[in-house]
């Protein structure tokens, strides 16, 4: 899977903001850091699914000849990731 070389300076930014405001509310440091790494990749989890639906939707309304190419895409990548998933 691809790792990125070079931390996205916003998302570390990010990051670091939420961790200090969880730490505020009274959360340990330790759980803090937690807590803001799943709800930051939570968030990209939703963007990226709410592109990939708005590009699909796109694709539909003006490029209707190879929608079904790339719903067929988007499933081959969600079985094949799932396999991984089972394979451990």
């Amino acid at each position: 899977m691809f790792k990125e070389a070079n931390p996205d300076p916003v998302r570390q930014e990010a990051l670091a903001g939420l961790i200090a405001h969880l730490v505020q509310q009274g959360h340990p440091p330790q759980y803090a850091q937690l807590m803001a790494t799943s709800i930051i990749f939570q968030t990209d989890l939703d963007l990226r699914n709410a592109q990939i639906a708005s590009l699909l939707t796109w694709l539909q309304q003006e490029h209707d000849d190879i929608y079904s190419s790339a719903v067929g895409v988007v499933e081959q990548t969600r079985e094949e990731f799932e396999k991984r998933v089972q394979r451990g």
